[in-house]
């Protein structure tokens, strides 16, 4: 019988939290969602691994067994599937970097570098990301560390240091009657249409809808897109408005597209991630060190 390891994810996280609705947050998933899977994931073995009551969720006797070894059981998958998926590039003594939009702006450059002075011979193989893996490729070991955008579903199972913040801008069509100020409240944006994230992104999603910062206003979605390309032509094309980091008006400068200060929003977080399993990683840790030695310095708008 097989089992599928987002299955046991789902069941260790409720077994650690003995809730659903903490470890629905700490996934990233909706509470529906997540009951779904333990309720599956009961069939498939043919036990009850839960108890549910007012004061949350009880493991049984199957739970128990289960939950003592299931962590171990995840973390020697995700080794192995690190392993598989890295081994030949490890050999080439290629570094597989995901990234996520932008990557680390400015400072990308100044981290490979810092990189190849540590690691002569080592190559640092960049690969963008879809929005629909936060992760950055992390997550399913297709990538061995990432330059991420924080928070981002997953991101407790991971190791990840903050490199900087920056403000969120808006992104607007050319000809949008608020083009024309300086400075938006992110109040006055609330009832516009915004292009957003695939669903299955998250938190990550949620946080560029900055869902958690309207007061509990509801998000109008008029478009939903996976690439900043396609992200950039449902701006245009006027389906709705988008959160960005303030760089996304270097980097994804377009006609048709302009981009505005927002006040009453919080800043978006940068930072390297990687696997806990790569703690004693040297090449990895390399990486790491080249991140936090040249990231730049913060204004006091920071972490």
């Amino acid at each position: 019988m097989d089992v599928d390891t987002r299955l046991l994810r789902s069941f260790v996280a409720v077994a650690d939290t003995g809730s659903l609705t903490r470890a629905a947050e700490r996934l990233f998933l909706s509470q529906p969602a997540l009951t779904k899977q333990i309720k599956q994931l009961e069939t498939r073995l043919g036990v009850r691994l839960f108890t549910r009551s007012r004061a949350g969720m009880t493991l049984t006797e199957p739970g128990r067994t289960l939950a003592a070894r299931a962590p171990a059981l995840l973390a020697d998958w995700d080794r192995l599937l690190r392993e598989t998926k890295g081994a030949a590039d490890r050999a080439a003594r290629v570094l597989r970097v995901g990234f996520m939009a932008s990557a680390a702006n400015e400072a990308t450059q100044h981290i490979v570098a810092e990189f190849a002075r540590r690691r002569p011979g080592w190559r640092a193989d960049m690969r963008q990301a879809v929005w629909s893996d936060p992760t950055a490729g992390l997550a399913d070991g297709d990538t061995d560390v990432a330059l991420v955008r924080l928070p981002f579903p997953g991101q407790d199972a991971l190791r990840v240091a903050v490199l900087f913040s920056e403000p969120r801008w808006i992104a607007l069509p050319a000809g949008h009657p608020l083009g024309a100020r300086d400075l938006i409240p992110f109040r006055d944006l609330w009832d516009e249409p915004f292009v957003a994230a695939p669903p299955e992104s998250g938190a990550w999603r949620d946080h560029w809808l900055a869902a958690g910062e309207r007061e509990g206003h509801p998000v109008r979605i008029g478009a939903v897109t996976d690439r900043p390309d396609d992200w950039l032509s449902a701006i245009a094309n006027g389906y709705g408005i988008a959160l960005a980091p303030e760089s996304a008006a270097r980097y994804y400068a377009r006609p048709g597209v302009v981009y505005r200060p927002v006040s009453g929003v919080s800043p978006s977080r940068v930072g390297v991630a990687w696997a806990p399993a790569d703690d004693t990683d040297p090449v990895v840790q390399d990486f790491v060190r080249a991140c936090l030695v040249s990231r730049p310095p913060q204004d006091g708008t920071g972490p």
